[in-house]
């Protein structure tokens, strides 16, 4: 991992020299756009509307535009002021963890001890761990004064960006405002039902199956030869010179629905309420990676037939 940023916890006279990580990633298939003729790449460009040219990004400025004149912020501009300048994250306050609405919640962060002594880090973990405390801190990050929630995750102190009060949105539903009668029965019977379904949350047994399956289907793409040569349809700076058309989102939908279609007949039958195990969870994506392989051959073969006999 690299660190994204370099300062200081700061809270009374004490400060805690620390590194900023990302705490989360993205494993989702990246997938472009393509001409559907010739299966072409499409690029976007940043283009001036006054002189018509293709901007290179190391040229470009923010500007601030009041609908009658456009003030341009350069680098320098921004740099310039003392909020970004400030290496210190500042401790504002130490609050009840509970208070803290999840919604609130953004991007999340660990923070790494730097400097040769990690007692002032240690120090402030306990502390918040025996108080039951979250600090409620502010710094500058890319540009932007942030809130966050400064709070132990096992050994580590984690900075979770929180909204600002004005960015959540107020929820009100007309229909939630109508008397509605539920009888102690129905509470009862629905208290039932969450008990069967009651369970220790273990994140390792959840996958994204779509991702999976989108995995298995290029992957049976790849070893059936439905492929366009990268090199040679894109060329060296990306323009295309031809190739055969591949409809991708033709041959998941039908994957999906062949997919569907195999889990009928264990659909109908009653579910357990029993815990599930990695165990299950593993033999249970691996018969989901199976049919989804299957179609993306069945779809594969059709598709080959149908050009034989045109």
């Amino acid at each position: 991992m690299r660190a994204i940023w370099k300062g200081a916890v700061a809270f009374g006279l004490v400060n805690v020299p620390v590194k900023l990580y990302s705490a989360t990633e993205d494993h989702d298939i990246k997938l472009h756009q393509v001409h559907e003729k010739d299966g072409g790449r499409i690029r976007y460009q940043r283009r001036c509307e006054v002189c018509g040219e293709i901007v290179e990004y190391k040229d470009i400025d923010k500007a601030y535009d009041d609908g009658e004149q456009t003030v341009v912020l350069t680098d320098e501009d921004l740099d310039s002021l003392p909020v970004e300048k400030n290496r210190e994250i500042d401790v504002v306050e130490f609050v009840p963890s509970d208070q803290i609405d999840p919604i609130m919640f953004d991007r999340s962060y660990y923070l790494e001890p730097d400097s040769k002594s990690t007692k002032a880090y240690v120090l402030l973990r306990r502390t918040l761990e025996d108080t039951d405390r979250t600090a409620v801190v502010k710094f500058a990050l890319r540009q932007k004064t942030r809130l966050a929630a400064l709070r132990v995750r096992g050994d580590v102190l984690m900075l979770q960006t929180l909204l600002w009060e004005d960015e959540v949105r107020e929820a009100a539903f007309p229909a939630l405002e109508e008397d509605v009668r539920v009888s102690a029965k129905e509470r009862e019977m629905s208290a039932a039902l969450v008990e069967s379904f009651s369970s220790d949350f273990k994140p390792e047994d959840f996958t994204d199956e779509y991702q999976e399956q989108l995995r298995t289907l290029i992957e049976a793409k790849l070893e059936q030869g439905e492929t366009l040569d990268t090199e040679a349809t894109f060329g060296e700076e990306g323009e295309a010179e031809g190739g055969k058309v591949l409809d991708l989102m033709e041959a998941l939908r039908r994957s999906v629905e062949k997919n569907r279609e195999g889990k009928k007949p264990a659909e109908s039958k009653p579910k357990a309420a029993a815990k599930s195990t990695s165990k299950s969870s593993a033999k249970s994506e691996e018969a989901k990676e199976k049919p989804a392989t299957k179609s993306a051959s069945k779809a594969s073969s059709s598709k080959t037939k149908a050009k034989k006999g045109a």
